[in-house]
């Protein structure tokens, strides 16, 4: 009896919650029942693009593939074969390689990819070239309408930036479901005007910031310390301004969802801009403070390069600059 190993993928997690993974389930066991073969091993793959990722990056494939080298199994059986991928460049030379390695592949739909000659060697390709067209176009598609739905002026998914909470909005999904629109969340945006605020007012970068806000115990939405990373992204942002922004894609300005005023915005900008390279004539008031706690750390200048210095208790070693005063960037 053919001992058969099953391969399920869906790409999206949705789908294989509800009947995508269980449709393929049954109509895999019941091809395999019609033909007296039996199934030792069943592979699930949820959430799994078979076009983004390699076969590399699956461990369902790279298990198929070791336990084909040790002769585990003798059919490989799945739904369609663009459930073992989608990939032009890669999928079919894995399929012939598995047949190579003494496994049949079957498709409940389409049949066995045999290699008996050179028809069947191009159907394979042909095969999965076409499989990559259709997901290089599905992607362009939802690139597409992402794009629009920012400048719209939607929120388009992903975390819930800090600052805002999400809310069931009137707009539905294809399955007549709400989704969800951003809020201002009160509590968080007077954390982010702090930040802001300590930039611009105190010249503050955002390891001082996030040091400050860590030692008067501010805490993040999930009750973790501020990082300086974190803080930086935050800080530049046009998300505050109530832009929404998708890749290069960025929406009007929404009052709605507008954080910071713009004058401190472009404020904060210019100063992080500037910082290291000396103040513009705007921002001569404006202290640009950094880690040194000297008294004139962050107010001089190296008169070779016209970096702002801090004080270093280690020399800092290079070309120009060797003193104990060494350019702060």
């Amino acid at each position: 009896m053919n001992k058969v190993y099953c391969l399920y993928r869906v790409s999206d997690r949705g789908q294989g919650e509800k009947n995508d993974i269980p449709m393929q389930r049954i109509a895999c066991r019941t091809f395999a029942q019609e033909r007296g073969w039996e199934i030792i091993k069943e592979l699930t793959e949820k959430g799994v693009s078979g076009y983004k990722l390699t076969m590399q990056q699956r461990d369902a494939i790279l298990k198929i593939r070791e336990d084909a080298l040790a002769g585990k199994f003798d059919i490989l059986l799945v739904y369609m074969f663009d459930r073992i991928g989608r990939r032009d460049d890669e999928t079919p030379f894995v399929v012939e390689w598995l047949t190579r390695n003494g496994v049949a592949v079957w498709s409940v739909c389409e049949g066995e990819q045999r290699f008996d000659n050179h028809v069947d060697k191009l159907t394979n390709y042909i095969r999965y070239w076409q499989a990559a067209g259709e997901s290089a176009k599905t992607s362009q598609r939802v690139r597409t309408r992402i794009r629009q739905l920012t400048e719209e002026g939607f929120f388009t998914g992903g975390q819930c930036p800090y600052g805002y909470e999400l809310i069931r909005g009137k707009r539905l999904n294809k399955k007549n479901q709400p989704m969800n629109d951003l809020r201002i969340c009160e509590d968080e945006a007077e954390v982010v005007r702090l930040m802001f605020e300590k930039a611009k007012r105190e010249g503050l970068g955002p390891l001082r910031i996030a040091n400050y806000l860590n030692e008067h115990e501010y805490t993040t939405r999930t009750g973790k310390r501020w990082n300086q990373s974190t803080i930086g992204r935050i800080l530049s942002s046009r998300l505050y301004l109530g832009i929404l922004q998708k890749g290069d894609a960025e929406s009007q300005q929404l009052p709605e969802l507008q954080i910071v005023d713009d004058d401190m915005f472009s404020s904060v900008q210019e100063i992080r801009a500037n910082r290291g390279k000396g103040v513009s004539e705007n921002m001569k008031t404006i202290p640009m403070q950094t880690r040194g706690k000297s008294l004139l750390s962050g107010f001089l200048y190296c008169a070779h390069c016209g970096a702002r210095v801090n004080r270093s208790e280690e020399r800092r070693v290079g070309k120009e600059c060797r003193s104990r005063w060494s350019p702060y960037h």
